[in-house]
């Protein structure tokens, strides 16, 4: 039975890249149900499934961020994984999809919960943005302030996995060095500078569209704009990738995970010695495929 994904948002479950991929379960908002409705409907979802990941983005409110909090401690469930992201909104929901993709694979719910903090490293996720006067998300030069009051200027903006920000026209961003499909949101902004430039200089291997996050606007300071994210789209790549990680046990709650971090608990691992190492090296190449 694959691990239950959840979200805070609607627009944090992207159309599956495949007809396999389960979807989410959206948690809702405090506004929007009654703390019993989301007691009840949180403990059907662990009885259903056995554990629940869920994934909200690091500027959800914080009504709802203390809600996810309160149903955990009320169920006093150790099943119940709460995943903090601070990616931008397209970041996020990207991310989420390769989590609803490697819950079909055999891996404990504990390596699926650590692993976002992994697959989060190879998700390039940046805009396009008509004006960087409000953006407080990326390091912004004065250069660059002034710049964003000359008519028509356009700037390219990358959030993570390293920050990076360019006028459209005096440079390029910095993209993956290995394979990657693009998802697009396509906010105001009118300009085919995503798919005509940036796209080619990628060398992306499939571009997809989406619809905006809500969120997106805010996150980026501006609805002038196109969200865009390059990730990996192959299951067997991630399943790789992650079975790449050696694999601990938590000190604290027992549960398997990789990396520094329980997903579960947010207990880190003692000694820096017992952390999980990736032992491969992405490329644009193919790597080897490994089964799911």
């Amino acid at each position: 039975m694959p691990t239950a994904i959840a979200v805070t948002s609607p627009d944090l479950v992207l159309p599956p890249t495949d007809q396999q991929t389960p979807t989410a379960t959206l948690l809702q908002p405090p506004e929007a149900q009654p703390l019993g409705d989301a007691l009840a409907d949180t403990q059907v979802l662990v009885e259903q499934y056995g554990y629940v990941v869920a994934v909200y983005p690091a500027t959800i409110p914080a009504a709802h961020e203390q809600r996810l909090h309160t149903v955990r401690a009320l169920l006093e469930s150790d099943r119940i994984a709460l995943l903090k992201v601070d990616l931008p909104p397209l970041g996020v929901a990207v991310l989420v999809r390769q989590l609803r993709q490697l819950s079909l694979c055999d891996f404990h719910p504990g390596i699926i919960a650590s692993a976002a903090r992994l697959l989060s490293h190879y998700i390039h996720a940046g805009a396009l943005l008509n004006s960087v006067s409000r953006l407080d998300r990326v390091p912004v030069s004065l250069k660059a302030h002034a710049k964003s009051w000359v008519p028509g200027a356009q700037f390219g903006v990358l959030a993570n996995p390293d920050p990076q920000l360019i006028k459209i026209g005096s440079g390029e961003l910095t993209g993956p060095d290995f394979a990657t499909h693009l998802v697009i949101g396509q906010g105001t902004l009118q300009s085919d500078w995503v798919t005509e430039t940036l796209a080619p200089s990628w060398r992306v291997q499939g571009v997809q569209e989406c619809a905006l996050p809500a969120e997106s606007p805010r996150w980026w300071g501006t609805p002038k704009m196109i969200e865009f994210a390059a990730f990996l789209p192959d299951i067997s790549v991630l399943y790789q990738l992650v079975a790449s990680v050696r694999r601990e046990t938590c000190g604290w709650c027992g549960i398997e995970l990789i990396g520094d971090r329980c997903g579960f608990c947010s207990a880190p691992l003692g000694p820096p010695e017992s952390r999980g190492r990736v032992t491969g090296t992405l490329t644009r190449g193919s790597p080897t495929r490994q089964g799911a």
